[in-house]
């Protein structure tokens, strides 16, 4: 098989009209037969719930065995350890300047438009929320006491920690480390490729799991918040477009053009998927093959970036938060907007980029404020569709502040940045 059988652009195109497709398909089960016990059984929960599911397994198969070796692939290969922690340094700042920027965006939305003022939900959900763990479990759970078992579980700020380790003492040992990291290097290669493998079922994947959405999604759920929905969609559109493109801009002088043109393909991967975790196998073969970036600087600030980089979870979260304050009344004060913004950075942090999420960590933002968690369950309706848009913004902002590291450390390919 050749490389031109995972041509991004073929691809991307062949993803996005498996998207229309199956959002069409899903949207006439709906208006016909969604409610027919046989439709709900053999399409909706049988062909294209397995279909879907499947896919996401084979994603989240990847996740784990890409993110170790080709962390240790990277590190191993640094001629100087003391650019790791330059590298890191970069990336942490500009993932939490960028969530500091969307969560402050989000509550002067919130604050400008009052989206709870007059909402009726058209229904509720009640659903119980997890308890997000403490800031000090966070750092605690981070050095793995057992890697095999952080593996297994999928944790992944443990997996990351312990990859470092293991390619730093690589890059240290010498000749022995020398055939250590030749072997990692090579083993690499091949889990890059079955990621190219994984690639091909996608538009299969993507159209079967956007056909689910379109057929189970009752469209008067959405009436009752529509002010709400609409406020977070504009508002994360606009920070992925207008705050990524200046950054872009601005750090590396490279054409916003050109790099939404290449994400195309992982953009539906996360917007079908609503998980920055099981995107990160698309995530990084599009920034290195695509966008040019060295696999030294994309092995670490990709994965950190689908575990910490929550931009999108912070925008719904900040209108979210107001949302709801204004639904019940409540009128937050200065300091208890600050104390959202620094939860909400905060709780980002060793955060899961799994479905879902946004809502565990709301829950404990709006604790921190004095207002119900109940109110959750006006958004929980919406929440499935915003999600996925979120999370297509998380990786967004993951690849470009991986392309801003790799330009300003030298390792960025300008050549395969502007190729068509």
């Amino acid at each position: 098989m050749t490389d031109e059988s995972f041509d991004h652009r073929r691809l991307s195109n062949r993803i996005l009209i498996a998207m229309g497709l199956g959002l069409a398909f899903g949207i006439a089960l709906n208006l016909t037969v969604a409610d027919q016990e046989w439709a709900q059984a053999f399409l909706i929960d049988g062909v294209l719930g397995v279909v879907g599911e499947i896919f996401i397994r084979f994603l989240s198969m990847l996740i784990v065995p890409l993110v170790f070796v080709s962390l240790i692939a990277g590190v191993s290969s640094l001629s100087d350890p003391k650019k790791l922690g330059r590298v890191g340094g970069k990336a942490i700042g500009l993932y939490l300047m960028t969530t500091g920027i969307a969560i402050s965006l989000a509550l002067l939305a919130a604050i400008i438009v009052k989206p709870g003022v007059g909402a009726n939900p058209a229904e509720t959900v009640e659903r119980e929320i997890a308890v997000q763990p403490s800031f000090a479990e966070v750092l605690v759970d981070m050095v793995p006491r057992n890697p095999v078992a952080a593996m297994a579980d999928g944790d992944m700020l443990p997996i990351i920690i312990f990859a470092i380790l293991i390619g730093l003492s690589i890059a240290l040992a010498g000749k022995p480390g020398e055939r250590v990291g030749g072997f990692f290097s090579d083993f690499n290669v091949v889990v890059m490729r079955l990621v190219g493998f994984v690639m091909l079922l996608a538009p299969y994947g993507v159209f079967a799991l956007i056909a689910v959405l379109g057929a189970t999604t009752g469209i008067s759920t959405f009436w009752g918040v529509l002010k709400y929905v609409i406020l977070v969609l504009s508002m994360l559109i606009l920070h992925a477009v207008v705050t990524y493109s200046i950054l872009l801009r601005l750090f590396t002088g490279l054409s916003p053009r050109l790099f939404y043109s290449k994400m195309r393909a992982v953009l539906a991967f996360a917007f079908s998927t609503a998980s920055s975790g099981a995107t990160i196998p698309v995530t990084l073969k599009t920034v290195q093959q695509n966008l040019g970036a060295n696999n030294r600087v994309a092995s670490f600030t990709v994965p950190l970036g689908a575990t910490i980089n929550m931009d999108g979870t912070a925008i719904m979260q900040g209108i979210a938060a107001g949302f709801i304050a204004q639904y019940f009344a409540v009128d937050l004060s200065i300091t208890q907007y600050l104390m959202i913004v620094l939860m909400v950075i905060m709780a980002s942090i060793g955060a899961a980029g799994v479905p879902g999420v946004g809502l565990v960590l709301l829950a404990g933002v709006l604790a921190s404020v004095g207002l119900p968690a109940e109110g959750i369950a006006l958004i929980l309706g919406v929440d499935r569709l915003l999600d996925m848009t979120r999370t297509a913004v998380n990786v967004t902002g993951d690849a470009m502040v991986t392309v801003v590291v790799a330009d300003s450390e030298g390792e960025l390919d300008h050549e395969v940045f502007q190729s068509n």
